[in-house]
């Protein structure tokens, strides 16, 4: 199996860059370009086989909307730096299709959708005119509250009937860690309870991305509301994913994970 050009033979790390201020993580963001640069080069030697670069925070629970014209300038801006001091597959983390477009002009490999295809209507053409690999979260109004599980497959499977009829063929899943948030039961049951099925997600015969990197469900687990101390939690959650079947782990903490993924990965081979 591949995605963007390279073998999930074993889990892969994508480490996650922003710059956008906004962002639920102030450790996560790059505003200079001798910072942004350093950090790129850090984290694939460290392992990361992607680049996740987001330029405005898409977090649901954030109020995050910017001028759309400053998220391509910011976009523009990181991508043309990221690609000339790495040489990985880079991803835009973006819900609008100028700014995913503008992204792949500047060198962008990949596309990274939290709408799953469902916001922007420009956004699947986008992606198949570029021939562009897509990451397609599951997105929609949630109204089975009792299986989180099988709701995140049907939203991901009409983002694939989506990408089907655009020709886009390139696609990795993400189940939206994060992102679902009915009233009952609790977000963090919902992302729990996710994770621990993840393998139900095989299903749908695409790798599968996710991203626990510090959110809110680790926090309210852990009680720890700065996700600046969400570090073990994540890695709590990384290990569990990868044990479930997860191809790729998007994360803000590249050495750290790898270590958590390869252990996973490795004990994985012995369970039954």
């Amino acid at each position: 199996m591949k995605f963007a050009g390279v073998e999930l033979n074993e889990p892969r790390i994508m480490g996650v860059i922003n710059v956008s201020p906004e962002s639920f993580y102030k450790g996560s963001v790059r505003n200079d370009e001798k910072a942004l640069a350093e950090t790129a080069v850090k984290m694939v030697e460290e392992g990361a086989s992607f680049i996740d670069v987001g330029a405005k925070s898409t977090a649901p629970y954030l109020e995050t909307q910017i001028p759309l014209e400053e998220e391509i300038k910011r976009a523009i801006w990181a991508v043309k730096i990221i690609k000339d001091a790495v040489d990985v597959p880079v991803s835009i983390d973006t819900t609008s299709a100028r700014v995913a477009e503008e992204a792949l002009k500047a060198g962008a490999d990949i596309i990274n959708d939290v709408t799953g295809f469902k916001g922007d209507p420009e956004m699947p053409k986008v992606a198949s005119e570029y021939s562009a690999p897509v990451v397609l979260c599951a997105h929609g109004e949630v109204k089975d509250f009792l299986d989180p599980v099988r709701t995140v497959i049907e939203f991901l499977q009409e983002s694939l009937v989506i990408a089907s009829e655009h020709g886009v063929e390139d696609i990795a899943v993400d189940p939206a860690i994060g992102f679902l948030r009915p009233d009952y039961p609790p977000w963090y049951e919902w992302d729990s309870r996710v994770i621990a099925n993840l393998n139900l997600l095989k299903s749908l015969g695409r790798p599968i991305l996710v991203g626990v990197s510090r959110k809110s469900f680790i926090g309210a687990i852990t009680g720890r509301k700065d996700p600046s101390e969400r570090l073990a939690g994540s890695l709590s959650a990384t290990a569990i994913a990868v044990l479930k079947g997860a191809n790729i782990v998007r994360t803000h903490d590249v050495g750290e994970t790898l270590d958590a993924v390869k252990v996973a990965g490795f004990m994985k081979r012995f369970a039954p």
